[in-house]
């Protein structure tokens, strides 16, 4: 088990950020986004082409939309249920949370070596 309080932020702010980063915009969970978002393509002046969100319906839909768009509000639930499942079963839920934060910190070496090389 997860012993060191520092060690254990580091964990859990890493497998947070895997998670919201894989609800919020990894093509393999846009079935999850896709009853509350639409995605929009839209050529600039230039021709490059964006992507943006509109969201879907009203009320509790439109709220559940807005939610999984924001990677500040879909970050504190993901850290939430990361948490409470980790201590509610923590032998179930530890390896999971050890694979987010490796791919957490993958995501990480790539973006900067991405950048490094462009």
């Amino acid at each position: 088990m997860i012993q060191s309080s520092w060690f254990l932020l580091i964990i859990f702010g890493l497998a947070s950020f895997r998670l919201t980063r894989l609800i919020v915009s990894d093509s393999i969970t846009a079935f999850i986004r896709k009853p509350f978002h639409n995605e929009v393509e839209m050529a600039d002046d230039e021709g490059n082409m964006s992507t943006y969100i509109q969201i879907k319906g009203t009320g509790i839909r439109a709220w559940i939309g807005e939610l999984l768009s924001c990677y500040w509000c879909t970050g504190v639930w993901c850290s939430f249920v990361l948490y409470v499942t980790w201590l509610m079963w923590p032998f179930v839920v530890e390896p999971v949370i050890i694979v987010l934060a490796i791919a957490g910190i993958a995501g990480i070496i790539e973006s900067i070596i991405t950048k490094i090389l462009d």
